[in-house]
């Protein structure tokens, strides 16, 4: 269901009134069957609505929470069901949360606070999509956020409705391929492939076969991602592909396999290469990067003829039909009962697969599925399933990255929900949980996640004071994973563990788009600031520095902010209802960018005192012991 605008400023008006009172309790709250009369401006939603037995038993309540204050539903199990916040206390609300089983699963921004809805985020089970609307019109104009499975289903759907709007939104812009950092040859060259794209898209769309309006993406097919590293053609960045990728579409119970081409990462965001290949009968190219050809991709995914194929689709119906029944909630029981048998269908489905990819990439998917029914709490049988799994394939040595990648995520998740036990015991846990993790790097040491696990055991002994038994780990990742995303953070972890005494670079773009550097503050002594919107002892900082500056200002102290935040709309919004009076620094990507990966920052907030001659005073500085330390330095 898609509001017009008509009907999205009444929903609107719906709830601002109210909240014009919420402490005065002199306006009654609304009733549950105007919460629920509220939908997703996006159509493809797929969240939680009650029927009208249990709309009976559901409840609406005003509260304050930490995204805002609004109006919060609960339905008949006592689980969330919406929320209408406002975000800015301007009693007007700007957050239109929805859920599914008590779990956030999409939202609708009113970033610029003007009553109208300009970003669209899917979140939690329902994937990674953030789009952006610039007009406010109701329809995604560009996508901040989407995965490389996510554009292979948007490109399904475009070819389904004939969509050429949809499918461009899904190539890179010359402006995205500058931001990456790809040289000039292959920026013309992907520019080129991308105006040919849009350009056959709707031949292509109305004349081909296999996607048609009773078509449904399946799966998400590839082969490993690789790295093209920084320096080949003039890039001046690591760049993160797919040199080939498919997509599976069901139509009428008939498996068909769509060739995408390549992928890149840019940002948040995989974005298209071309368009998709082979609908017309045409040969598939070679791959832009690594020049595989995309003829092995026919492989990819289930479509390996013969009877055993007709077996492997049965039990891929079978798995989507017990997903469906998943998706639609239900007691405790009936979801535990559903989980098991979808584990049975998959363990049958692994057996029987002919391709040893298509079996890895089976047995990923049942890791990464028990573990989030277990986290939803609602998969009891899920740990015996998975250790079950786990003791299957470390009986075959050919299996030992499955064997670890399994192995990772179930100790993983028995480290988190430990910690939300009541009776907790942390440090007991904090030191099982470091022998757990080095246990895994030595029976592991090559697997994809072994760079996570000396990450965590690095982090580990450098908030433990032990720095060269930390520097230690960041050099084993540096070393032994030099394309791993982590190798940066890691090289730069260990660059600021070494930095007090020695001169430090930090540059980049403001948030209102200024170049700016640490050099330009020399004369002064600077305190740099990491910090992001959804970290609270980092807003809690500001404060205490805002009165510093007020005190040392005039004295040469200075203040630089580092943003960190993955949405630099939310960061510049949230600057105009606080005062920070100095420069923040950002560049996308968050915890990720190149900004937190200069100087390894794993942790928010994290301080770095600067002289006056530019090198460091201390790299981990404390908001309480600032009073004390600025009158000895800037004397």
């Amino acid at each position: 269901m898609i509001l017009g605008p008509l009907e999205r400023s009444l929903s609107a008006a719906l709830l601002t009134l109210p909240l014009l009172c919420l402490t005065s309790a002199v306006a009654a709250d609304p009733s549950v069957s105007q919460a629920l009369k509220l939908a997703p401006i996006q159509s493809e939603v797929d969240y939680q609505q009650p029927t009208d037995e249990e709309a009976e038993k559901c409840t609406i309540k005003s509260e304050s929470t930490e995204q805002g204050v609004g109006w919060v539903l609960y339905d008949h199990e006592g689980r969330l069901l919406r929320k209408f916040l406002d975000s800015n206390r301007d009693k007007k609300v700007d957050l239109w949360c929805y859920y599914r089983n008590g779990v956030e699963v999409y939202r609708d921004i009113d970033a610029d606070f003007n009553s109208k809805a300009d970003q669209y985020r899917w979140l939690g089970p329902a994937g990674i999509r953030w789009g952006l609307d610039t007009n406010e019109d109701g329809s995604v104009d560009s996508w901040r956020a989407i995965s490389a499975q996510e554009v292979s289903a948007e490109v399904v759907a475009a070819l389904r409705d004939g969509d050429v709007r949809r499918f461009r939104l899904l190539l890179p812009t010359r402006e995205e391929l500058q931001s990456a950092g790809l040289g000039s040859k292959m920026q013309e060259q992907i520019t080129e492939q991308a105006n040919l794209a849009i350009e056959k898209f709707p031949q292509l769309a109305s004349q081909q076969k296999k996607v048609s309006a009773g078509s449904k993406w399946i799966h998400f097919g590839a082969t490993r991602p690789g790295v093209v590293p920084q320096g080949v053609d003039g890039n001046q960045r690591d760049l993160t592909v797919y040199d080939s990728v498919a997509a599976m579409v069901e139509t009428d119970g008939k498996h068909e396999q769509i060739n995408l081409g390549g992928m890149v990462q840019i940002g948040d965001a995989w974005r298209l290469l071309g368009h998709p290949q082979g609908l017309l009968g045409e040969p598939t190219q070679a791959g832009l990067f690594f020049g595989d050809p995309l003829a092995n991709m026919d492989q990819v995914a289930v479509d390996n003829g013969g009877p055993q194929d007709d077996q492997s689709q049965e039990v891929i119906r079978e798995i989507e039909g017990l997903e469906s029944q998943i998706a639609k909630g239900g007691s405790a029981v009936a979801l535990a009962r559903l989980h098991d048998q979808r584990c049975d269908a998959l363990e049958r489905l692994i057996r029987i697969v002919a391709s040893d990819e298509d079996r890895g990439n089976w047995i990923r998917q049942y890791a990464d599925t028990v573990t989030t029914a277990m986290q939803a709490n609602v998969f009891p049988n899920g740990q015996q399933r998975l250790e079950r799994m786990l003791t299957s394939l470390k009986q075959e040595p050919d299996d030992a990255n499955l064997a670890a990648y399994v192995q990772f995520r179930l100790m993983t998740l028995m480290y988190a929900m430990s910690l939300q036990a009541a009776d907790a015991d942390f440090a007991k846990i904090q030191d099982n949980w470091l022998k757990e993790l080095t246990a895994f790097v030595e029976e592991y040491p090559t697997s994809t996640d072994a760079p996570d696990a000396m990450l965590q055991l690095a982090l580990a002994e450098e908030f433990a004071g032990k720095e060269e038994a930390a520097k230690a780990w960041y050099g084993r990742i540096a070393t032994n994973f030099p394309q791993s995303p982590l190798a940066a953070k890691a090289v730069g972890a260990a660059r600021r563990i070494d930095s007090v005494g020695k001169p430090v670079a930090i540059a980049g773009k403001t948030l209102g788009g200024q170049q700016l550097s640490l050099a330009q503050f020399r004369g002064r002594v600077v305190l740099v600031h990491y910090w992001a919107t959804w970290c609270e002892p980092c807003k809690e900082d500001m404060n205490v520095f805002r009165s510093l500056l007020a005190k040392y200002g005039a004295q040469g102290f200075s203040v630089l902010g580092v943003c960190l935040d993955s949405d630099a709309d939310a960061a510049a919004n949230y600057l105009r209802t606080v005062r920070a009076p100095w420069e923040h620094l950002y560049e996308e990507g968050g915890l990720d960018s190149r900004l937190a990966n200069e100087l390894g920052v794993l942790t928010l907030p994290t301080t770095l005192l600067i002289d006056k001659d530019g090198k460091v005073i201390s790299r981990s500085i404390n908001a309480g012991e600032l009073d004390a330390e600025l009158p000895k330095r800037l004397r």
